[in-house]
């Protein structure tokens, strides 16, 4: 997951409204998004190499998702998978601040990562925010953040413009996902004076700068829109693959899943 832009309002009748992009290889086997057989109350896309997620949500209002920071030459050794970290939560009982508690004993035995993980429900709303690139864990307040392969609002072009794009879509985002899905397909590069430095290449910064990444052997591979209100969580995911030419092309319409996260009923 290489972008993550999302509204958080804890006191407000749509307590979260996200769009997300992952970006991956596109030969690493991946399931789209659905209910996992062995934990059917959990609605992810799963990694099929080491069997994590990088976003996902339970039908009881649990909320996860991690991105990867772009640190080239630094190495860890034997690293756990990050996509157990948001696995782990979801398919455990501890709240949000007592699972990122019991992370950060053990932290730096992962690549850098940034996890947000929440929990949501008619009465109590929380979401919380660890990297193991920071210090401490951060209790969000309501705002619009953005978070893509560095720390939580760094001031990268794809956080900066998604943000502005994001806000100015809120009081209809909440019905309509593809206004948000819109943003995510973006495919502007920065402008080389706002190109971040991150260690790679300039020819890859400035490919790795738009919001929608399109290389020949990577690129955005799905993109998630969510939102959750006070009775129901709407999810809708679209997947993309590598075309002949390089880009990523259309795989298969989008799906949109309404939960209702007190009675675990689905509508597909």
């Amino acid at each position: 997951m290489c972008v993550i832009l999302f509204s958080y309002q804890p006191k407000s009748s749509t307590p979260l409204i996200l769009g997300a992009n992952r970006d991956e290889f596109f030969n690493r086997p991946t399931a789209r998004a659905q209910f996992w057989d062995d934990k059917p109350n959990v609605l992810a896309g799963r990694d099929l190499v080491a069997g994590g997620t990088w976003l996902g949500v339970t039908q009881t209002g649990k909320f996860a998702a991690i991105t990867n920071v772009r640190e080239p030459g630094v190495e860890v050794e034997n690293p756990r998978s990050r996509g157990e970290l948001t696995k782990n939560y979801l398919i455990g009982t501890l709240s949000p601040l007592d699972y990122l508690e019991s992370i950060r004993k053990h932290q730096q035995r992962y690549a850098g990562f940034n996890l947000l993980v929440g929990e949501f429900s008619s009465s109590h709303n929380a979401l919380y925010y660890l990297s193991n690139r920071s210090q401490g864990i951060q209790a969000l307040s309501a705002g619009t953040y953005g978070l893509s392969n560095h720390l939580l609002d760094s001031p990268w072009p794809k956080v900066i413009d998604g943000k502005q794009m994001l806000s100015a879509k809120l009081d209809q985002a909440g019905t309509d996902h593809n206004l948000i899905r819109h943003i995510l397909e973006n495919p502007t590069l920065a402008d080389d004076e706002r190109l971040p430095s991150t260690g790679v290449d300039y020819e890859k910064e400035k490919a790795l700068s738009a919001l929608f990444i399109a290389l020949p052997d990577y690129g955005t591979r799905t993109s998630t829109v969510m939102t959750i209100n006070d009775k129901e969580i709407l999810f809708s995911e679209q997947n993309y693959q590598a075309s002949t030419n390089g880009k990523p092309c259309l795989e298969d319409s989008p799906s949109v899943f309404t939960l209702d996260n007190t009675q675990s009923q689905v509508n597909q």
